[in-house]
């Protein structure tokens, strides 16, 4: 009965409500899926949010959190601040990325609680990194595991790609079982977790990959990975969070984080 008197409540109030009505049932995991906006837009912290240590990594404005890989600020061209967005531009250098390269968190994170969400436009490929070593001469995906974003119906005309290619996965390793993205232009939330060798993936409230770092199953699956000629690939337990910089429109906002 409670759809019909939706239509009587402030949009604000009903969306809240919604979301307790489809929020997970705890047994599933032992962390909590909800994410709380404030109606004031996403890129601000709720007080609930403050208390449990939340981390706002992006305002709307300021891109003071971030930096470039390998780079001592933030980058001048390539990625730009727009009606509070975070974006990576498009380029036209496809899969060579762009001018502006990846950027990276200034603050390195061991257990964590990452949230992004993010708009795709056509063909667009990113990606959220966790993990992430800072490497003289090297690419970030050498070392840093990927939550992988991805225009998955326009890559599956154009390229043949396994499943663990595809968006939610964590890429080239771990696929996720069933394609939880919303359509082109619409915001997807992608929320990455990590406590001890315990990774997990959601992706629109959904969990989507659960991988334990260094077990047997994944050590075989990173010996049949293209990771397995770089001894970096997730070798710490303690790294800075990215964002990919592929050469394609990419929109990102409510860009937050925790310590677990």
């Amino acid at each position: 009965m409670l759809k019909p008197l939706l239509r009587h409540l402030p949009a604000a109030i009903a969306l809240t409500l919604l979301a307790a009505c489809n929020t997970k049932p705890a047994a599933e995991t032992d962390i909590d899926t909800t994410i709380v906006q404030l109606p004031a837009g996403p890129n601000t912290l709720t007080e609930a949010e403050v208390a449990e240590g939340w981390e706002n990594l992006f305002d709307g404005t300021s891109t003071a959190a971030w930096r470039g890989y390998n780079r001592p600020d933030f980058p001048q061209v390539g990625w730009s601040v727009k009606d509070g967005e975070l974006r990576v531009e498009h380029s036209g250098n496809e899969e060579a990325g762009g001018a502006g390269g990846d950027i990276i968190t200034r603050k390195k994170y061991k257990d964590f609680d990452f949230v992004v969400e993010y708009a795709l436009t056509d063909t667009a490929n990113s990606g959220a990194f966790y993990l992430v070593q800072e490497l003289p001469d090297t690419p970030i995906w050498h070392s840093a595991p990927e939550f992988q974003m991805l225009d998955d119906a326009t890559y599956r005309k154009i390229m043949d790609l396994t499943p663990a290619q595809f968006t939610g996965s964590s890429y080239d390793m771990y696929a996720q079982p069933k394609d939880f993205s919303k359509p082109l232009g619409e915001w997807n939330l992608a929320r990455i977790t990590k406590r001890g060798n315990t990774v997990e993936h959601y992706l629109n409230g959904n969990l989507v990959v659960r991988y334990t770092l260094h077990d047997a199953d994944y050590d075989e699956r990173l010996a049949k990975s293209k990771f397995k000629d770089y001894p970096s690939y997730a070798s710490v337990d303690e790294g800075y969070l990215g964002l990919q910089d592929h050469g394609h429109l990419v929109r990102f906002r409510g860009v937050k984080v925790r310590a677990l």
